[in-house]
């Protein structure tokens, strides 16, 4: 009879515990173990919701963090354009994206200053290179350079870690 007593006891302990965990306020034992597999659900929901956005913020991590976007300003000068780049971190990798918009464009440089040490500083003069195949009339305009520059700047912000 003490056995049997001290199971009551035991599982009526255990049932109002798991009351508590769940926060049921169910009355009959049942309700309670309905309870709990709803509350089961929702953590296993909260817990692969917790998974997903992990996996992306692993991801998201693969890509480095460069900080604000660097300032870019394009002016057509009597002969060419004067570009400048500036940012206050040091953008490693930048200047070859920044070359390849100059070589896509068709742009010779004549004079440049870059730094990369501390802080990104680019200030370069470029004409248009003259090809004796060429048929347009060598005009461009400085709104096509930024763009083309914009978009070297976005793909360089757009690469992986290595």
């Amino acid at each position: 009879m003490v056995s049997r007593v001290h199971k009551r006891t035991g599982f009526h302990r255990n049932l109002q515990h798991l009351r508590s965990i769940t926060k049921s306020h169910a009355l009959f034992k049942t309700s309670v173990i309905l309870d709990a597999s709803e509350y089961i659900r929702s953590l296993k929901k909260k817990l692969q919701e917790s998974d997903e956005l992990a996996v992306c913020s692993s991801s998201v991590q693969n890509f480095i963090d460069h900080g604000p976007m660097p300032m870019l300003k394009v002016e057509a000068q009597e002969d060419g354009f004067m570009i400048r780049v500036l940012s206050q971190r040091n953008c490693k990798g930048l200047l070859v994206f920044i070359l390849e918009a100059f070589e896509e464009l068709g742009l010779q440089v004549l004079q440049a200053r870059v730094s990369c040490v501390d802080a990104f500083s680019l200030e370069a003069m470029g004409i248009k290179e003259h090809n004796e195949g060429d048929d347009d009339d060598g005009h461009m305009d400085a709104q096509v350079v930024e763009q083309v520059m914009s978009k070297a700047i976005k793909n360089w912000r757009e690469l992986p870690k290595q």
